[in-house]
């Protein structure tokens, strides 16, 4: 089945700087953790605990535009951290961030390094397109760990597919338990994103870093692309 991933017209309008790096990824052999990935994503953590120092993660260029963000569509950054700020938040405070397995925790890697959100979604239980929208409030999400579903608010930006399965809660604040990747995830969806002026180049130098890494310790095949303005989609046939 294709694998189709895009923005909505009304996203790219309401966030022209949007460059959203997109890897749709088959054939993945994930697991634990490998010990020489261990030892490049803690020594990747140390180097970025060293070069952050004592800034406030707010003044960080990538962060500072995500909070913009969430605001402008009416989510409070402070309450509902994007997940880069997230992990950079723990790493800051915990001197760690724990291993989950070897998809996650390349993707928390890159995350960390550039300061930009990155997600890893396994596509088994998705259907159709995956688009990012601004949400109309039907839509449902399976929070992680939970057995209930529930509703995003109007006009919060999520992903979901046609059947109105949400993936992602607030852009890229949480992830949804059925999209989670596990050790048994082999075909994924995997996004970069970045919302600040110039951040093109990083997003392209993220996705270098994630299919190095995806080709070194996970194998796979894929494509991928960078998406805004002059591009709105992607799929893998």
């Amino acid at each position: 089945m294709p694998i189709v991933f895009q923005y909505h017209p009304a996203i790219l309008d309401r966030f022209p700087n949007l460059n959203g790096g997109v890897l749709l990824v088959r054939g993945l052999q994930n697991g634990p953790t490998s010990a020489a990935l261990a030892a490049d994503y803690q020594a990747a953590q140390q180097v970025i605990i060293a070069r952050i120092g004592d800034t406030p993660l707010s003044e960080l260029p990538s962060i500072a535009a995500w909070r913009a963000a969430f605001r402008a569509f009416g989510v409070e950054p402070t309450q509902y951290r994007c997940a880069a700020e997230a992990l950079l938040r723990r790493l800051t405070k915990k001197g760690d961030i724990p291993s989950i397995n070897t998809l996650v925790d390349i993707g928390n890697l890159v995350s960390i390094r550039f300061g930009l959100p990155v997600a890893a979604f396994d596509t088994q239980a998705l259907e159709g397109t995956i688009s990012v929208h601004f949400a109309d409030g039907t839509e449902r999400f399976l929070p992680l760990g939970e057995s209930a579903p529930e509703h995003p608010e109007p006009g919060e930006v999520v992903f979901s597919d046609p059947t109105g399965r949400v993936i992602a809660r607030r852009w890229c604040w949480r992830q949804s338990d059925d999209s989670a990747a596990r050790e048994t995830t082999t075909d994924a969806i995997i996004t970069v994103e970045a919302q600040h002026v110039g951040g093109e180049a990083d997003v392209r130098a993220a996705l270098d870093d994630l299919t190095g890494f995806l080709h070194q310790y996970m194998g796979g095949e894929y494509v991928s692309a960078i998406l805004g303005r002059g591009r709105a989609g992607i799929s893998y046939d």
